[in-house]
């Protein structure tokens, strides 16, 4: 039996918040108690609770007890239908970003004024 992944637009409507996208990068490097995600934002622990119920309810997170805590530990495997959705996408050339900012520099260049 196959767990159903959460649908794609759950998903991405978690993403869609900058608080959550930071969580979800400070859980990256290890599970954390509830408490220790919320300890570098300047928000309420129910605020945080909000965002971490999000997460979980879109598969991004699991939220489990241990003894009086609460730990959340990054699903990664939650991202792949996002990712190969994403990937359906594939056919666009990736942005070299040092291009980029060699195009902007330039650019920035040219329309500096000049000195009379």
């Amino acid at each position: 039996m196959t767990v159903a992944s959460p649908p794609l637009d759950a998903i991405f409507a978690a993403l869609a918040d900058p608080t959550r996208r930071a969580i979800l990068g400070m859980l990256l490097e290890d599970d954390m108690a509830v408490t220790d995600v919320a300890a570098p934002f300047e928000m309420s622990l129910a605020a945080i609770s909000k965002h971490l119920a999000v997460l979980a309810s879109a598969g991004l997170i699991r939220q489990e007890r241990r003894g009086r805590i609460i730990w959340c530990k990054l699903e990664p495997e939650s991202l792949r239908s996002a990712s190969v959705w994403m990937q359906g996408f594939g056919q666009f050339d990736p942005v070299d970003l040092d291009d980029f900012e060699r195009f902007l520099l330039t650019e920035l260049e040219d329309q500096k004024p000049t000195s009379p």
